[in-house]
């Protein structure tokens, strides 16, 4: 589409490489569909873990879209108040994000193809790889619309959700504030952490000047599903982690649930996003009995069975009674978190971490929780007070906190990331 369509595709020749790989990679909305290698090549039945993901939409990709396996979560402060200039970024960011999203240079340039005597449009280490399903979610947070001070740098105040307020603080929380909250977000998801890693690079690059990175988090291993048709992960635990997790192919459940509407405003077709960096205590959970961690979790470890029953889609039945105590504990998290007894759902879509260790030789490792909802209030909010009592408290302590509104999808190519908020 217009200049997108110019851009040099990265992986223009990517199906000639080697050997098994197969199928129609589409170039999502930017440039158009890449050809076959041969003319006797087999169709792939479905989209494989290298494919682009369709940049445009009426929601953005990267919520229920099949959970990728690596993250790059970064969150931004404006370093400016001049509006103008901030509108400049976020329309550089969805065209690059175009672009990219479809394995192509961020910029119209690319890596090599311009002057030797002047910075490249795009920083090269995503060079000959493929899509590989990336994402980039943006998300706008309340320090937009009003600094911690008051201040309504760029008019937005009036625009602001209300269900866009700061988390409440819960028990236990140990939040560094360095870590927590920024005015901006994006979220790169992918299947090569090297071009989640790349999409973060190049939007913080177009940024320079207008936005600094306050906190960013890399993530592997999803620790959700948000489709049916994906296997249900293992956290850091070792416990099979988002059974009862909401799916792409429930339409009237994520209407209720997941995405804004009804509101008349920008936000309709957007969902709220909250992030909680929560760290595992692994050391003591590792010293703990499969009894006593299945009893935490209200899981079986090995088949993911709800306790009581067989298979780990058998439905969790909190009446059921082994020897005269309930199956599922009730300070069990299955028991306190599941939608049965929360009064809500909310679709997870977190990463496992491991940043090293800490002075006395612990894994600085857990769970970087992310989840979308309708609203925070009677979403994250509500889940997160029903699990005051929860066994696992004993084990997390969640250590960074922000939320974000993301608004819809982008419709097309005059669109971009806040346009509607905005204008």
């Amino acid at each position: 589409m217009g200049a997108e369509q110019g851009g040099l595709s990265r992986r223009r020749f990517f199906g000639l490489a080697g050997a098994g790989t197969a199928g129609v990679l589409a170039a999502g909305a930017a440039g158009g569909v890449i050809g076959r290698a041969t003319a006797e090549e087999p169709t792939s039945s479905g989209p494989s873990a290298s494919d682009a993901v369709d940049f445009e939409g009426t929601h953005q990709a990267g919520i229920v879209t099949p959970a990728q396996d690596r993250l790059h979560f970064v969150a931004f402060d404006v370093t400016t108040d001049d509006r103008d200039a901030l509108v400049e970024v976020l329309q550089a960011w969805t065209a690059a994000a175009r672009r990219m999203t479809a394995g192509q240079d961020a910029g119209p340039v690319g890596a090599v193809a311009g002057s030797e005597y002047a910075p490249p449009d795009d920083t090269g280490e995503a060079i000959d790889l493929p899509p590989a399903g990336l994402t980039i979610t943006v998300g706008f947070g309340p320090t937009l619309f009003t600094t911690a001070d008051g201040v309504d740098r760029f008019g937005l105040a009036d625009r602001r959700p209300d269900a866009l307020t700061e988390l409440p603080s819960f028990p236990g929380d140990a939040l560094d504030p360095a870590r927590s909250g920024g005015d901006l977000c994006v979220q790169a998801c992918a299947n090569d952490p090297q071009v989640a890693v790349h999409a973060v690079r190049n939007l913080s690059r177009l940024g320079a000047g207008v936005l600094s990175v306050r906190w960013s988090q890399l993530g592997f291993g999803r620790t959700s599903s948000t489709s049916s048709g994906q296997s249900t992960p293992r956290n850091l635990f070792g416990f099979k982690d988002g059974t009862d997790n909401l799916k792409a192919e429930q339409p009237e459940t994520l209407d209720r649930f997941v995405w804004v509407s009804g509101t008349d405003s920008w936000m309709d077709g957007g969902s709220y996003l909250v992030s909680r960096r929560i760290r595992m205590r692994i050391e003591p959970w590792d010293t703990s009995t499969v009894v006593e961690q299945e009893q935490t979790i209200g899981r079986a470890k090995g088949s993911g069975a709800p306790l009581g029953q067989r298979d780990e889609f058998d439905p969790v039945d909190f009446t059921k009674q082994v020897d005269g105590e309930f199956a599922v504990p009730e300070t069990s998290h299955v028991f306190l978190a599941h939608p049965t007894n929360s009064g809500t759902a909310i679709l997870r879509r977190g990463y496992s971490f491991v940043d090293g260790s800490d002075g006395l030789g612990r894994l600085d490792a857990g769970l970087f929780f992310l989840c979308y909802q309708s609203d925070p209030a009677t979403g994250f909010t509500q889940v997160q007070r029903n699990l005051r009592l929860d066994k696992m408290n004993e084990y997390v302590q969640h250590t960074s906190s922000a939320v974000f509104a993301c608004p819809p999808g982008i419709t097309g190519p005059d669109d971009w990331f806040g346009r509607a908020l905005f204008s």
